[in-house]
Protein backbone atom coordinates (compact mmCIF):
# COMPACT_ATOMS: atom_id res chain seq x y z
CA UNK A 1 0.00 0.00 0.00
CA UNK A 2 1.21 3.40 -1.09
CA UNK A 3 0.48 6.71 0.65
CA UNK A 4 1.12 9.88 -0.72
CA UNK A 5 1.74 13.08 1.43
CA UNK A 6 -0.28 16.17 0.10
CA UNK A 7 2.83 18.39 -1.43
CA UNK A 8 3.23 21.71 0.86
CA UNK A 9 2.97 24.78 -0.40
CA UNK A 10 4.97 28.09 0.53
CA UNK A 11 2.57 30.87 0.87
CA UNK A 12 3.21 33.42 -2.62
CA UNK A 13 3.87 36.68 -0.91
CA UNK A 14 3.00 39.77 -3.14
CA UNK A 15 6.65 41.19 -4.90
CA UNK A 16 6.89 45.30 -4.60
CA UNK A 17 6.02 46.55 -7.54
CA UNK A 18 7.02 49.36 -9.62
CA UNK A 19 3.36 50.97 -8.84
CA UNK A 20 4.38 50.46 -4.97
CA UNK A 21 7.47 52.32 -5.63
CA UNK A 22 5.38 55.10 -6.73
CA UNK A 23 3.61 55.35 -3.70
CA UNK A 24 6.17 55.00 -1.65
CA UNK A 25 7.72 58.04 -3.24
CA UNK A 26 5.39 59.94 -2.79
CA UNK A 27 4.32 59.10 1.15
CA UNK A 28 8.03 59.63 1.80
CA UNK A 29 7.98 63.60 -0.36
CA UNK A 30 5.30 64.11 2.15
CA UNK A 31 6.79 63.52 5.08
CA UNK A 32 9.99 65.06 4.20
CA UNK A 33 7.90 68.21 3.33
CA UNK A 34 6.22 67.63 7.11
CA UNK A 35 10.14 68.33 8.66
CA UNK A 36 10.79 71.07 5.95
CA UNK A 37 13.63 68.46 4.64
CA UNK A 38 14.72 68.23 0.74
CA UNK A 39 16.55 64.76 -0.39
CA UNK A 40 16.23 61.92 -2.18
CA UNK A 41 14.12 58.69 -1.58
CA UNK A 42 15.37 54.85 -3.21
CA UNK A 43 13.08 52.14 -3.34
CA UNK A 44 14.78 48.27 -3.83
CA UNK A 45 13.27 45.16 -4.94
CA UNK A 46 14.22 42.23 -3.08
CA UNK A 47 16.65 41.30 -5.17
CA UNK A 48 18.50 44.69 -4.69
CA UNK A 49 17.00 46.04 -8.04
CA UNK A 50 16.15 49.66 -8.61
CA UNK A 51 12.47 49.81 -8.75
CA UNK A 52 12.12 53.99 -7.97
CA UNK A 53 13.88 56.79 -7.16
CA UNK A 54 13.88 60.51 -6.85
CA UNK A 55 15.83 63.34 -6.05
CA UNK A 56 14.40 66.86 -5.06
CA UNK A 57 15.79 69.85 -7.14
CA UNK A 58 16.60 71.48 -4.38
CA UNK A 59 18.59 68.28 -2.54
CA UNK A 60 22.19 68.04 -1.88
CA UNK A 61 23.84 65.93 -5.19
CA UNK A 62 25.13 63.08 -2.66
CA UNK A 63 21.34 62.39 -1.19
CA UNK A 64 21.07 60.29 -4.21
CA UNK A 65 24.15 58.07 -3.23
CA UNK A 66 23.42 57.90 0.14
CA UNK A 67 19.14 57.10 -0.26
CA UNK A 68 20.59 54.14 -2.34
CA UNK A 69 23.07 52.81 0.02
CA UNK A 70 21.04 53.13 3.01
CA UNK A 71 18.27 50.86 1.40
CA UNK A 72 20.79 48.04 -0.19
CA UNK A 73 22.20 47.81 3.92
CA UNK A 74 19.01 47.61 5.51
CA UNK A 75 17.69 45.01 2.74
CA UNK A 76 21.26 43.35 2.80
CA UNK A 77 20.73 42.96 6.88
CA UNK A 78 17.26 42.73 7.00
CA UNK A 79 17.39 45.35 9.84
CA UNK A 80 16.95 49.63 9.46
CA UNK A 81 19.98 51.54 9.48
CA UNK A 82 19.40 53.43 12.64
CA UNK A 83 19.41 50.10 14.40
CA UNK A 84 23.40 49.14 12.93
CA UNK A 85 25.35 52.06 13.67
CA UNK A 86 26.38 51.29 17.05
CA UNK A 87 27.89 47.76 15.25
CA UNK A 88 30.01 49.52 12.90
CA UNK A 89 32.11 51.52 15.50
CA UNK A 90 35.33 50.46 16.32
CA UNK A 91 34.66 48.32 19.28
CA UNK A 92 31.44 46.93 17.15
CA UNK A 93 30.96 43.23 15.95
CA UNK A 94 30.55 44.43 12.27
CA UNK A 95 33.74 46.98 12.44
CA UNK A 96 35.65 45.59 9.17
CA UNK A 97 32.35 44.91 7.43
CA UNK A 98 31.69 48.63 5.30
CA UNK A 99 35.25 47.57 4.08
CA UNK A 100 35.03 43.98 3.86
CA UNK A 101 31.97 43.84 0.76
CA UNK A 102 31.89 44.98 -2.26
CA UNK A 103 28.06 45.77 -1.78
CA UNK A 104 27.71 49.74 -1.28
CA UNK A 105 27.02 49.82 2.50
CA UNK A 106 26.25 52.72 4.46
CA UNK A 107 25.49 52.46 8.34
CA UNK A 108 23.76 56.09 8.81
CA UNK A 109 20.07 55.77 9.62
CA UNK A 110 17.92 56.33 6.92
CA UNK A 111 16.96 53.05 5.45
CA UNK A 112 14.71 50.09 6.43
CA UNK A 113 13.73 46.86 5.07
CA UNK A 114 10.27 46.60 3.56
CA UNK A 115 7.82 43.32 4.58
CA UNK A 116 4.68 41.72 3.42
CA UNK A 117 3.39 39.00 5.19
CA UNK A 118 6.43 38.64 7.58
CA UNK A 119 8.61 38.01 3.93
CA UNK A 120 11.02 40.50 3.12
CA UNK A 121 9.89 42.40 -0.13
CA UNK A 122 12.54 45.36 -0.88
CA UNK A 123 13.85 47.93 1.17
CA UNK A 124 13.40 52.03 1.37
CA UNK A 125 16.00 54.35 1.91
CA UNK A 126 16.22 58.60 2.54
CA UNK A 127 18.90 61.05 2.04
CA UNK A 128 19.03 64.47 2.86
CA UNK A 129 18.44 65.46 6.26
CA UNK A 130 20.02 64.84 9.56
CA UNK A 131 20.42 61.16 9.96
CA UNK A 132 17.44 60.88 12.18
CA UNK A 133 15.24 63.11 10.28
CA UNK A 134 15.67 60.36 7.16
CA UNK A 135 14.85 57.87 9.41
CA UNK A 136 11.64 59.25 10.71
CA UNK A 137 10.79 59.77 7.10
CA UNK A 138 11.23 56.38 5.68
CA UNK A 139 10.14 54.56 9.08
CA UNK A 140 6.53 56.58 8.89
CA UNK A 141 6.65 55.87 5.26
CA UNK A 142 6.90 51.77 5.41
CA UNK A 143 4.48 52.15 8.27
CA UNK A 144 1.77 54.14 6.64
CA UNK A 145 2.13 51.65 3.33
CA UNK A 146 1.98 48.80 5.92
CA UNK A 147 5.20 47.36 5.00
CA UNK A 148 7.08 47.97 8.19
Amino acid sequence: MSTTTPATTTPTVRSLTTRDADALIEAAVRAADGLGVRGSVTVLDAGGHLLGFRRDDQAVLISGETSTRKACTALQLDAPTADLVDLVRPDGLFHTLPTGLDRPLLFIAGGVPLHRDGRLIGALGFGGGAPEQDHRIVAATAAEAGLA
